[in-house]
């Protein structure tokens, strides 16, 4: 069996000679532990692990590079810039103020705080649509229809769009207006959230068109982030009457095209929207993280094989060391065995896991993917 075979199979609960092996990947001080504990061992690594990494046995998986994002982006402005800390403007409009210390390539070790968005009234969100004109070429690499080509014949999963390309409804009103803002605007501007549910809908079908009438998809995420420990960031009434008919109608295109799945990334605990993204035609959910007392056992419990499950292993289990490592992944068992489930660390793995406790969860992880389930006793 190739990629494409063992994650169909996996997605119909049917048989195969293992189940996929797919992982997120890794903070860079994550990156900078492990090349100091084992240099030989990673020298080789390339970091994607969305598409593979053949020195952990990851599946191959590959995307269709598409900018949903704004055109022209936001200049990038420094605004304040101190030995602590630094006041940016960003390329999607936020000014935010970031902590110096810890970070590495980018990525900071705690979240920036967020100072200003783009849209604070209706007419701000007439101005950032000028960034959002669907279907215009500068959203698609040039070769497109040479790449077509090619994974016509693919045997490995294709994904319309990277890791975080279509940010959901609820993730890119948060981006324009904030958390707090939003969740006062689904009642002072009622009109106004509802135009921008339809205009996010209409522009993500508008762009998506052009290839999906050209090749048919794997799968398809909108990655919404839409939930805390405690629960979703907006009720389900407000999902409802804001997100649903329009989350509804975006699946009805993706399925009218041939997209076999439709998935929602979301952080936290979204299990009481989880009916509704169902109703809405979704039918796979991931990280599962477990920080927010979810896990896959219970949802499959729940809600059945019509929801499909990626992630659920536990990042602060894998600083454990083995025996607990072993345990926790011995729990998946019968999901591994029903289908439906690909297991992979609930998020990106954090510093704390040393080198040896990740190579050790691997190698336990390849075992039970394979159906070697006495490796784990």
């Amino acid at each position: 069996m190739n990629d494409l075979d063992r994650f169909s199979a996996c997605m119909e609960y049917q048989s195969a000679d293992r189940r996929p092996n797919h992982e997120l990947g890794v903070w860079p001080q994550t990156i900078q532990r492990w090349t100091q504990e084992a240099p030989q061992a990673i020298s080789e690594f390339g970091w994607n692990w969305f598409r593979t990494e053949p020195a952990l046995a990851l599946d191959r998986r590959d995307y269709i590079p598409i900018n949903f994002d704004f055109i022209p982006a936001f200049e990038h402005k420094v605004l304040e810039d101190t030995p602590e800390y630094e006041i940016c403007r960003n390329s999607k409009g936020m000014v935010t103020k970031a902590l110096k210390e810890g970070t590495l390539n980018g990525a900071r070790m705690s979240m920036d705080q967020y100072l200003e968005f783009p849209v604070r009234t209706p007419e701000d969100f007439k101005t950032i649509k000028q960034r959002l004109i669907a279907g215009i070429p500068e959203r698609y690499p040039r070769d497109l229809d040479a790449r077509i080509a090619a994974w016509r014949k693919r045997d490995f999963p294709l994904v319309l769009g990277e890791n975080c390309a279509a940010n959901g409804f609820y993730w890119r009103a948060r981006e324009w207006m904030g958390t707090e803002n939003l969740s006062l605007a689904w009642y002072d501007y009622p009109d106004m959230m509802h135009a921008m549910m339809e205009f996010f809908a209409d522009f993500i079908i508008a762009t998506s068109r052009p290839v999906l009438d050209k090749i048919q998809v794997d799968y398809f995420v909108l990655n919404e982030d839409m939930s805390m420990k405690g629960g979703p960031l907006l009720g389900p009434d407000t999902f409802r009457t804001f997100i649903f008919p329009h989350l509804k109608r975006l699946v009805a295109f993706f399925r009218s095209h041939g997209t076999r799945y439709v998935a929602v990334d979301s952080d936290g605990d979204p299990t009481p929207l989880i009916p509704l993204l169902l109703e809405a035609g979704i039918d796979t959910l991931w990280p599962i993280e477990r920080a927010s007392e979810v896990s896959p056992q219970a949802w499959r419990k729940r809600f059945g094989k019509d929801l499909r499950l990626w992630g659920g292993v536990d990042k602060r289990e894998l600083a454990k060391g083995p025996e607990a490592i072993r345990r926790h992944l011995r729990a998946f068992i019968p999901l591994i065995e029903q289908g439906g489930f690909i297991p992979t660390v609930d998020h990106t793995v954090p510093p704390d896991v040393s080198w040896d406790n990740f190579r050790i969860y691997m190698d336990y992880k390849i075992k039970l993917l394979s159906g070697d389930f006495a490796a784990l006793a």
